[in-house]
């Protein structure tokens, strides 16, 4: 195998040029068993492999730098940078990420997982080299859904003042995770129909190169000038009317056509954009077809493209989307919102059946708040649709354009808590920390199924900002018998005892369903009452709970600093409860990629860490 003398960096410059097209198609087989066994971002990694290729035969490592947006489609980079044995362990705990890591290679230049920052951490690699005196390339690989994201824009500006050397690379694909949206999609549109501009380009150059003696010469000199020709067959020419050097469209799946494009990037002294065209999923027929289903694939079985594991379970997005689309029914006013994953949220089956009362944004969170506090100051009922490690990008939106003004958007923050395998970027375990630290602010979190469809039905009908988080994963069908009417900042008290009261929040009833199952088969009498609002607090059941029992367990799927457990522990240290108090919660710092469960246990907030913590602060404290 070709993909067999790949050990390290560089290496595939040793590559016959012969060679390259079956390293590719090696490149790909790899991926799609790999990620067929561990699951992982398919689809957008089988559309740049040979771009990736590309860019390892024209830079050198890691002294030239790339940084890859959002980073999903870095798997062929990892590869060629003599990782291939982590593709065992791919976003496993303790393996390999699915992600650019600093601490796992030099060749990851910088940490992504969000996307729209590749162009400002380039930019600053760049100017950081030119102040150092280093004599380097830097190279950001941005994709077309990415560039709806303003900070694109915001880089793309700044850019255009830079004197030295600096390529960005625009991966057009035509999707992001959902189908692209948007103004920039259509200018795209428009660049990659404008072929007649790509022939006259190789036709003056193939007829210029043949004149003897002068030939070259003109080319390069045609190629330093920004000609009326390129003006009138690509239109608008966007990218060099701010100041930067456009070159391209190019067949992202042509090494040849690309290795001859980026040695024409390394001569601009300069911001230059080199614009590819790639097809998502390239190789495999199925990523093809279902780009979006492919974007995060789960194991599946490689002949079909199906999953491995058949769901038998609906999912809280599920819950979520069934509820939606009911709500549309009997609520003319609630619109929908989303940045680019209608899908991943559960809005499709709303956009479907109510498409002028869905509006997709593209990636562009900031936007989308801001733009759903426009909509709710018209009288309109906007539900924001968002995961919640997304949702941390536009905290100064959900403060100054919609809770300074209290207007009533309801947030629905999905894959909040511990999400696996895509690790620290993703983790949505700070948003009842920021979110409750807002003024206006109301914040939910239900316990089951159920009590997500009424916390929604509750939320339509509240007049101010208010967000529910849920978590990934299987809806909980436990406890079904115990539906409290929602009632504004009130508890649920699901079982009273005496002695140890679990004050757990959202995901975390089910684990206190555990936990006091076990303290009760070891004689200790335990409360558990489903905390559902954690902003504001029930504080006439916690001035009650305190001075009915001996310890008081707060649990979260959060970080501590911020979170629900500070909160009570603040108001107990008001009222000057002596009653002593356990908080179980995520420690304050980055939860890197796992298997959940795993990755529980090792946070200590599984029902054996609780019971073992609770068990000897209890002992220690009726002693």
């Amino acid at each position: 195998m070709i993909l067999d003398k790949i050990q390290k960096e560089n290496d595939i410059q040793n590559i016959e040029k012969e060679d390259l097209p079956q390293l590719a198609g090696e490149i790909r087989e790899f991926l799609i068993q790999k990620i067929s066994e561990n699951g992982g971002h398919l689809g957008s990694n089988l559309g740049v492999v040979e771009l990736t290729m590309a860019l390892h035969l024209s830079f050198h490592l890691p002294e030239d730098k790339m940084i890859w947006d959002v980073g999903h489609q870095s798997y062929t980079h990892k590869l060629l940078t003599g990782r291939r044995d982590g593709f065992d362990t791919l976003r496993k705990y303790g393996g390999m990420s699915g992600f650019p890591k600093r601490k796992e290679s030099p060749c990851d230049a910088f940490d992504t997982g969000h996307s729209s920052t590749s162009i400002s951490a380039g930019l600053g690699l760049a100017m950081a080299s030119q102040l150092k005196g280093e004599d380097n390339y830097v190279i950001s690989v941005i994709g077309d859904g990415s560039l709806t994201g303003g900070m694109a824009w915001e880089a793309l500006n700044n850019a255009s003042r830079l004197k030295r050397n600096y390529i960005i690379v625009l991966n057009d694909n035509n999707m992001s995770i959902a189908e692209n949206v948007g103004g920039f999609s259509e200018y795209l549109n428009q660049i990659r129909t404008k072929e007649g501009y790509q022939n006259l380009k190789a036709g003056v150059e193939n007829t210029l190169s043949r004149l003897p003696g002068r030939g070259e010469q003109l080319i390069r000199g045609i190629r330093k000038t920004k000609n009326s020709i390129k003006q009138f067959f690509v239109p608008g020419m966007l990218f060099e009317e701010m100041g930067l050097t456009y070159l391209g469209p190019y067949d992202g799946h042509n090494i040849d056509q690309l290795t001859r494009a980026f040695r024409e990037a390394k001569q601009v002294n300069g911001a230059v954009l080199v614009h590819v065209c790639t097809q998502k999923g390239q190789g495999y027929e199925p990523a093809m077809r279902h780009p979006a289903r492919f974007h995060g694939a789960e194991p599946f079985v490689i002949e079909t493209g199906l999953p491995k594991k058949k769901r038998v379970k609906a999912n809280y997005t599920d819950i979520f989307s069934t509820v939606m689309r009911k709500m549309g029914d009997r609520e003319p006013n609630v619109v929908a919102v989303t940045a680019a994953m209608p899908d991943g949220t559960g809005l499709k089956r709303f956009r479907n059946m109510f498409p002028d009362r869905f509006f997709d944004v593209g990636i562009a969170e900031q936007h989308a708040v801001t733009f759903a506090a426009g909509l709710a100051a018209a009288g309109l009922k906007p539900v924001v649709a968002v995961y919640s490690s997304f949702l941390q990008r536009a905290y100064d939106q959900v403060i100054h354009d919609v809770c300074i003004q209290n207007l009533p958007v309801i947030f629905a923050i999905d894959r909040a808590g511990l999400v696996g395998s895509d690790g620290e970027t993703h983790q949505g375990i700070f948003d009842l920390s920021y979110m409750s630290s807002i003024p206006n602010m109301c914040v939910m979190a239900p316990k089951n199924k159920w009590e997500l469809s009424d916390m929604m039905k509750f939320a339509v009908h509240y007049d101010g900002p208010i967000s529910l988080r849920y978590p990934r994963g299987e809806a909980y069908d436990g406890l079904a018998r115990f539906r409290t009417p929602i009632e504004y900042g009130k508890w649920e008290t699901i079982y009273d005892e005496n002695e140890i009261a679990l004050l757990a929040v959202g995901s975390m009833v089910k684990t206190a369903v555990e936990v006091r199952d076990r303290l009760r088969e070891m004689g200790y009498g335990c409360t558990l009452v489903n905390a559902r609002f954690v902003k504001p607090l029930d504080q006439e059941m916690l001035r009650t709970v305190q001075s009915e029992h001996n310890l008081l367990v707060t649990m979260e799927e959060n970080v501590k600093a911020g979170g629900f457990g500070e909160a009570v522990l603040e108001y107990l240290n008001e009222i000057k409860s002596k009653t002593r108090m356990i908080s179980i919660a995520l420690p304050d710092d980055y939860v890197e990629h796992g298997n959940v469960d795993l990755l529980k246990q090792e946070c200590g907030i599984d029902a054996e860490s609780i019971v073992k913590k609770i068990v000897i602060e209890y002992i220690g404290l009726t002693k």
